[in-house]
């Protein structure tokens, strides 16, 4: 029972891992590229090792080869000095010397041949991830890219929708308005009916003869023709009454 229960778990673990993988692929890729660096560096780590080996190999080869050549001059020398004891015992050694780098120069063949083809592979390797990366990239960037033209469809489509479904509640609000201004037209008419004109009238017409008046008076007292009307009489001075009271 407790191991359904775990597999439960691990399946809907799983689930929730996949959804966040889904939604953050440029993590994923992140992380798939730091485990590339990683693998990379532990792979040049054993390179490094095979390495040191092919190194030590051709030290080996070329001691043994000093010593060949030490040992075939000592047998020669040895021959022709007419000691064939000692001659014997240089070209006895001289076999062995060569029997080992016979075998150090195949070990050193192979080595470099597996060096150099695990140098290849590991360059065919990282140029082949390093295209599927860049190649990835460009297809999350254009999943990007789609994902936004679609969101902006659906957005688009959506506003369509809502501005359709909206008609009617726009026609009851262009309704609404149209009663509301009408009432309120209706009643400043109402208002203005309501006014008595005739009061309104009467105190126009005793302003307009209260200032044809003023108007009138001015227009005498300083000897001012008004147009249309009759010429106002000259004004007498205070000194020509005085005179014309003594004659009289």
């Amino acid at each position: 029972m407790f191991g359904r229960i775990a597999n439960l778990f691990k399946g809907f673990l799983s689930l929730f891992i996949s959804g966040v993988e889904r939604r953050n692929p440029e993590a994923l890729l992140e992380l798939e590229q730091e485990n590339l660096r990683k693998q990379v560096g532990q792979f040049n780590q054993g390179l490094a090792s095979h390495a040191g080996l092919s190194e030590r190999l051709m030290s080996q080869v070329r001691k043994l080869e000093a010593e060949q050549r030490d040992l075939r001059a000592k047998a020669t020398a040895h021959i022709r000095a007419g000691n064939n004891a000692a001659a014997g015992q240089y070209a006895l050694r001289l076999q062995s010397v060569e029997a080992q780098l016979t075998e150090n120069r195949v070990q050193l063949e192979q080595a470099e041949k597996t060096y150099k083809d695990l140098v290849k592979a590991r360059d065919v390797a990282v140029q082949t991830a390093r295209a599927k990366i860049e190649s990835l990239k460009g297809a999350i960037n254009d999943m990007r890219m789609k994902q936004a033209m679609a969101e902006l469809h659906e957005m688009s489509a959506g506003m369509i929708t809502n501005i359709g479904g909206a008609g009617d509640t726009l026609n009851r609000l262009e309704t609404m308005v149209t009663e509301e201004r009408d009432k309120a037209a209706g009643r400043a008419r109402v208002a203005r009916d309501a006014v008595d004109m005739t009061q309104v009238d009467i105190k126009e017409a005793e302003m307009t003869a209260l200032a044809d008046q003023a108007l009138a008076d001015f227009a005498a007292r300083e000897g001012i023709s008004i147009p249309g009307e009759a010429p106002a009489p000259a004004p007498r001075s205070l000194g020509a009454t005085e005179t014309g009271g003594q004659g009289s």
